[in-house]
């Protein structure tokens, strides 16, 4: 029932079709080899990113029909040692909307493209800040989070709780290190501070030794509040909780985390996506899945909105302060104008349930209080948008 009266709002405000419209959207991912873990347990899906804007289009479809609006995906898989500039030089000639799922040195040089200079990009994986920063591009919009938005947020969550004596542990891996500087940052951002920290770069198997292991690896932090771990890669960081030396939380990768999206994430609608992303693929949503659905949701909602499908309309009006998408995360998701970065809240989560959503009450924000998470408008070195 819910389902449709919010379908029905949709079509009620939105400006009547002048004539039928079609968009294409083309969805590139760019695999590369993943680093070898101690556990095999979770394991990413075959169609991580890839389901989520199918569910993105059926979305946008189901609008669509009683507008007179059509949208059509063809997504394309290639390997990082292959030749994915090619592949999206011809991607670019069928459509100017490319959703993209790469690492970041391969999104700036699809950015930097002659043939992409007049399209519009979408960033569904990459989460190094550099993207949103010194190295953004004004075609290329981020509907994941950067690493520093998913820190911050948990660095509120440890201000609120006077988790002030900090430790961590940071992996070896490039994603462990950007997370390691981006939760540096964060905890000197909020007033907070690391008393020590340690690199694991152990070879031993966990699963067999982390009772005898952890301990003594642990022990030098001696007393301490909470202990952070940088492990993106979900590497080590799963025989970390219940086997340190002291009795505490364990937040960051694993233990108490902030993230895009969560199976927990129930409120606010959230689990009419949550169970229409189950029934079409069979599977949990991820953030990347959720991420690549944002990205397809907001060309959905700029072409109802504004009954075009050019890329000056669309990126006008996306970038525009009339600009909303409903996101299924309790406030509406905007992007940010000085580096195209989508606005969001943060999920407080473990695997069981949701603790909390950044940004907290009472961290507050004179233009939006979401702009607390992330790099702000004065902190940006972004000149690309201006």
């Amino acid at each position: 029932m819910l389902r449709v009266f919010g379908f029905l709002m949709v079509v009620a405000t939105a400006q009547p079709a002048l004539s039928d419209v079609t968009l294409g959207v083309g969805l590139l991912r760019v695999t590369t080899p993943q680093p070898a873990t101690l556990s095999n347990l979770d394991p990413v899906p075959d169609t991580s990113g890839l389901a989520g804007a199918q569910t993105g289009l059926s979305d946008n479809l189901t609008t669509g029909k009683f507008l007179g609006q059509t949208y059509t995906l063809d997504h394309q898989t290639v390997d990082v040692s292959g030749d994915p500039l090619a592949v999206a030089q011809d991607m670019l000639k069928a459509s100017p909307y490319l959703i993209l799922d790469a690492p970041a040195d391969v999104l700036l040089a699809i950015a930097d493209l002659p043939q992409a200079q007049d399209a519009l990009l979408f960033n569904t994986s990459a989460s190094d800040v550099d993207l949103r920063d010194d190295n953004c591009r004004a075609n290329l919009l981020h509907s994941i989070p950067s690493h520093a938005m998913r820190t911050d947020a948990l660095a509120q969550v440890l201000v609120e709780k006077r988790w002030t004596d900090l430790v961590m542990i940071a992996g070896t891996y490039p994603e462990d290190i950007a997370y390691a500087d981006a939760m540096r940052a964060s905890l000197t951002k909020f007033g907070l501070k690391l008393s020590d920290e340690k690199t694991w770069d152990a070879d031993a198997d966990m699963r067999r030794t982390a009772s005898q292991e952890i301990p003594l690896f642990t022990q030098g932090f001696g007393d301490y509040d909470a202990l952070v771990l940088a492990d993106e890669v979900h590497d080590f960081g799963r025989y970390i909780l219940y086997n340190t030396w002291q009795a505490r939380p364990v937040v960051g990768s694993e233990g108490l985390s902030a993230q895009t999206w969560s199976p927990v994430i129930e409120q606010w609608g959230a689990a009419q996506l949550q169970s229409r992303f189950a029934d079409e693929h069979g599977r949990k949503m991820n953030s990347h899945d959720y991420a690549a659905w944002a990205a397809m949701r907001t060309l959905g909602e700029a072409v109802t909105r504004t009954n075009a499908t050019d890329v000056g309309t669309l990126r006008a009006y996306v970038m525009s302060e009339a600009f909303e998408l409903a996101g299924f995360k309790g406030r509406p998701l905007t992007y940010r104008a000085w580096n195209g970065q989508l606005r969001q809240p943060i999920a407080i989560a473990h695997p069981r349930a949701l603790v909390a959503q950044a940004p907290l009450e009472g961290f507050l924000h004179q233009v939006n209080e979401l702009d607390t998470l992330g790099i702000d408008r004065p902190e940006s070195n972004c000149e690309a948008f201006q």
